[in-house]
């Protein structure tokens, strides 16, 4: 052995495997929390029970695809789900936090507090939908989907329309429905099988 093969670094072992086979499972569950929630399964004021699910499951679930992609090269697919570990950690944070007055905020603003969540997380996802164009349509359709959840449910709470936020509620049900898609076609492939088709990309 050489001098220069001795003293050098050995190369990095990158993780294999398709991170989406734990980000995408803990969305499905995450979502459909967030979906009775939103559909009244649970009175109104017991918005609280999806956190058990969306802060250790959800959140940490995305956080974990994201760190695993990265370490991948996989930016896109990383930067995906770091929208979606920050989306759905911090509702967990919000809602955590208006239950117990953590940040000080007087009940008559926390209709506007809502408001302000729902539209940054809004115009974040809608950019993410118009940079999602050139994959395959099965994630913009997913994206889409959310962004019209988000708009409902945001004008549900501003304006208190409980209507508006069942529609809401049952449009998280429709973008989970694609979630079980995704998963079921990632979990195929990893398995040996064959993936499911994701359609064409509206931009090529």
């Amino acid at each position: 052995m050489t001098t220069a093969e001795a003293t050098e670094a050995p190369a990095r072992a990158i993780p294999e495997g398709d991170p989406a086979l734990i980000g995408v499972p803990t969305f499905i569950v995450g979502a459909t929390a967030l979906g009775l929630v939103l559909t009244g399964y649970v009175p109104a004021g017991a918005v609280g029970a999806s956190i058990a699910i969306i802060l250790p499951a959800t959140g940490l679930g995305q956080l974990v695809a994201a760190v695993w992609a990265a370490a991948q090269g996989q930016s896109a697919v990383a930067s995906v789900f770091g929208i979606f570990a920050g989306f759905w950690l911090s509702y967990a944070v919000l809602v955590l936090g208006l239950t117990h007055n953590w940040f000080g905020i007087p009940a008559d603003a926390a209709v506007s507090t809502q408001g302000l969540f729902l539209t940054a997380w809004l115009v974040m996802i809608v950019l993410l939908t118009l940079a999602s164009l050139r994959l395959p349509a099965a994630f913009t359709l997913l994206f889409a989907l959310i962004d019209l959840a988000l708009a409902l449910v945001l004008f549900g709470t501003v304006n208190g329309s409980a209507s508006l936020t069942t529609v809401g509620g049952y449009v998280v049900f429709a973008f989970t429905a694609v979630g079980v898609y995704l998963f079921l076609g990632a979990m195929s492939a990893a398995t040996g099988g064959r993936s499911l088709p994701l359609g064409r990309p509206v931009l090529s």
